[in-house]
């Protein structure tokens, strides 16, 4: 009876501890993931090139449900100052390696919206937006911080 006892209370322990154990990789593993996710390349602030005016935005990144996603904060040189806290770029996926795409770019100098991928290269971003993958067009956006 003492053994049973005894078997019965190792096997207990080593349960335990093996969920201990198992539960401590799972929780390192979601925060490496969102470590990972919260310092993506792309994130941060982003300077367009300017446009037909000379006038140009100023785009912040950030994270929105495990993709990316492009906010307008500024306007330079510009009298369109209405566009200031519209969506430009949503829903973008991040590929890895300073890829991302299946997202999609408004343009505010025509009103419409593109499929869209970039690629990130030290401070540039290079933006594509495409209709139909035939008709695209697209811009190097530069760091700012």
């Amino acid at each position: 009876m003492v053994q049973v006892g005894l078997n019965l209370f190792n096997w207990r322990y080593f349960r335990e501890n093996i969920m201990r154990q198992i539960l401590i990789v799972v929780t390192a593993l979601v925060l490496a993931a969102t470590n990972v996710m919260a310092k993506d390349g792309a994130l941060g602030l982003w300077k367009s090139e300017p446009g037909e005016t000379g006038g140009y935005i100023h785009v912040e990144i950030t994270n929105c449900d495990k993709k990316l996603c492009g906010k307008i904060v500024d306007v330079i040189d510009n009298d369109n100052d209405t566009i200031i806290g519209e969506d430009i770029i949503l829903n973008m996926t991040i590929k890895g390696d300073g890829e991302y795409y299946g997202g999609t770019i408004w343009a505010p100098d025509q009103d419409k919206t593109y499929r869209s991928n970039m690629s990130l290269r030290g401070d540039e971003l290079i933006v594509r937006g495409c209709v139909a993958f035939i008709l695209c067009r697209g811009q190097t956006w530069t760091r700012i911080k």
